[in-house]
């Protein structure tokens, strides 16, 4: 029996140190490896396991160390593909699809992350029509870790460009990619690493967060697998109490739910939509609201699939038309697009009926966005007053801690394991998570490029960020501005070298974190890539950026550069600049284009000290640009 023993475990021994070749589960089918440089191709397989690899009649061995690791150098691979790479060792492994290019990491939160489905009304045709077999497209799993930076991740799947993958990728990137290839005809590779609402520390390494105490401390605390399951269940717990507790004392899901198409609703308020329950009878309460409307639908309209748009609703919402359920969204920032049967609606009197939740804040529908249902040749406008009634009363629900945006968990789990893929450069749309302490931002953004050079080993690796977009109500006077402040941090970041900055202030909307347009900014950044990563001197790529100024009695006197063919104010006479005198109190000021200047006075300031220019959440009337219609970022002189 003891020779049984010792035989079988001898036997396990010997199976386990005859481990297959393994490879990081990015590196497959259609990955895209980047021309003229060294690039690493590795993976894993049994100490000492000799390991060969075929590529494009490169032909390259290598061994494995002593932990079972092991990788190769291809060298100043030219531009092109499909080719085939096999790799062998115990076992053989052939990748197919290969293409030789430039490969661009794009990373950030939200406006980044996404995707083409999310911004379809802007470009239905766009989205029908994708074809591009040269650009390949991966997403990385969106996963956290504190304790470790991790050697991979599970498995993912490049994919090309086509009418039934493009939805999935993100927009920026996209339009990034596109501009790039139809310039340059060259394959380009575009890796995914985004996260929705992260902030930047949460993209830095652990011994570039020493640097910030607070951050550095907090993640120790986050390495206790207890605490973290602590807050989770707390807070799903929480979740489904808030939840279940609403449900069941929701008015509107008794007997008779207050969607039937019948519903006698005499005794309910009205309301004007878009706008919030809190400027109306109601006023501040939280839980379910009920909404319904009545229209009137001809004939012309009926037995086709219909497009219904209900703006944005705070914070989430369960549509029916006439009685039968047509979609959901759990949370206030997509837009609301469902779609009608084309069975449903009759001709005549039709009914919406909208259940609201809204867990904190002011409830109820966004203004200045569609209320509409439309058919290719009709619409019905929706907004105007509804009818509208208290389901269910809630206290405000509290906010959850997201475990997932703590410091260094996503550079860990989503950025580390990918360190030994050689880039062409990194696109970077973040920001919005940090616009509370714009002033730290100063100096957080800087270290995460200047982290990220390091890791990758490439000192000069291309950075090209998006300054945020306006947002938020525009003001009638100069004010402080947080988010100004934040474009600020980003504006100073490029003194770094080999960075640049894709100006957005006249593309943002007021109402929507998440502008649609991101054809623009996509086309900005590759205006940036084409002078920083390409090396195109002759690409205007940045619109005007302030360079100092001088100050002339009443005037002050504002140069710039990136003027291209010259300074213009769009659509009238320029805006959004302010001056000061030594009481620093700004007041609207006149500003005139003189050459690559510009002269800013105002009559009751005699002895000016300061000018800033659309320095605001949202200088919606901010016009400076060049010739070549790119933006003037914000700025102020009184740093």
């Amino acid at each position: 029996m003891k020779k049984i023993v010792f035989t079988l475990s001898l036997l396990f021994t010997c199976y386990g140190l005859s481990a297959e070749v393994k490879l990081p589960s990015f590196i497959g089918d259609g990955m895209v490896l980047q021309r003229n440089a060294e690039v690493k191709v590795w993976g894993w397989a049994s100490p000492s396991e000799r390991v060969t690899i075929n590529f494009n009649d490169i032909n390259l061995e290598t061994k494995t160390n002593s932990d079972g690791e092991w990788k190769v150098v291809l060298k100043d691979l030219k531009e092109g593909g499909p080719y085939q790479m096999v790799i062998s060792g115990t076992n053989t492994i052939t990748i197919n699809n290969i293409l030789v290019g430039d490969v661009w990491l794009c990373s950030g939160q939200s406006n980044m992350e996404l995707p083409m489905r999310r911004v379809k009304p802007l470009y239905k045709e766009e989205i029908a029509t994708a074809q591009n077999s040269r650009i390949h497209y991966i997403e990385i799993p969106q996963r956290y870790n504190f304790k470790q930076p991790q050697q991979n991740i599970e498995k993912v799947k490049w994919q090309e460009v086509s009418p039934e993958t493009i939805s999935d990728f993100s927009a920026v990137a996209y339009f990034f990619a596109k501009e790039l290839y139809n310039t340059y005809q060259v394959p380009i590779g575009l890796i995914n690493a985004s996260l929705g609402g992260s902030p930047a520390e949460s993209w830095l390494s652990e011994d570039a967060l020493k640097k910030f105490p607070h951050y550095f401390n907090e993640l120790q605390q986050f390495k206790n697998d207890e605490l973290i399951d602590s807050i989770q269940n707390h807070d799903d717990n929480y979740w489904k109490d808030w939840h279940y507790t609403l449900h069941k004392k929701d008015l509107g899901n008794k007997e008779t739910p207050w969607y039937n198409k019948n519903l006698d609703i005499s005794n309910w308020e009205e309301m004007e939509v878009p706008g919030y329950w809190i400027d109306e009878k109601l006023g501040d309460k939280h839980g379910v609201v009920w909404f319904r409307k009545d229209i009137d639908v001809p004939k012309s309209m009926l037995n086709q699939l219909l497009s219904l748009e209900l703006g944005r609703v705070v914070d989430s919402d369960s549509v029916y038309v006439n009685g039968t359920f047509v979609g959901t969204i759990g949370y206030k920032y997509p837009p609301r697009w469902y779609t009608i049967p084309k069975d449903l609606l009759v001709e005549g009197k039709n009914n919406i009926t909208v259940r609201v939740i809204n867990e904190s804040g002011n409830g109820g529908f966004y203004e200045d966005k569609p209320y509409r249902i439309t058919s290719e040749k009709d619409t019905i406008g929706l907004k105007g007053t509804w009818k509208y009634k208290l389901g269910a009363e809630m206290p405000a629900k509290a906010s959850q801690t997201f475990i997932r945006w703590k410091p260094t968990g996503l550079y860990n789990a989503m950025i580390a394991p990918l360190l030994n893929y050689k880039l062409k450069g990194v696109i970077w749309y973040q920001g919005e998570s940090n616009v509370k302490n714009p002033k730290e931002y100063e100096t957080l953004f800087p270290c995460l490029i200047e982290n990220w050079r390091a890791k990758f080993n490439q000192d000069n690796l291309p950075f090209l960020f998006v300054q945020l977009a306006n947002y938020l109500k525009a003001n009638d006077t100069p004010t402080e501005s947080s988010w100004a402040e934040l474009r600020n941090a980003q504006l100073k970041t490029l003194s770094l070298p080999n960075t640049a900055m894709a100006v957005t202030i006249d593309i943002g909307e007021w109402n929507d974190i998440h502008p649609l347009n991101k054809k623009d900014v996509g086309k900005r950044l590759a205006l940036a890539a084409k002078n920083i990563a390409y090396k195109d001197s002759e690409v205007v790529y940045s619109g005007p950026l302030f360079k100092s100024y001088e100050i002339k009695g009443n005037k002050i006197i504002l140069e710039f550069e990136n003027t291209g063919s010259g300074l213009m104010a769009k659509g009238g006479e320029l805006k959004e600049f302010a001056i000061a005198g030594a009481d620093k109190k700004f007041v609207w000021a006149k500003a005139e284009i003189k050459g690559d200047k510009v002269i800013v006075t105002n009559p009751s300031i005699t002895n000016p000290v300061a000018v800033r220019y659309a320095w605001a959440d949202n200088p919606d009337e901010a016009n400076l640009f060049n010739k070549e219609n790119l933006p003037a970022s914000p700025f102020k002189t009184d740093n």
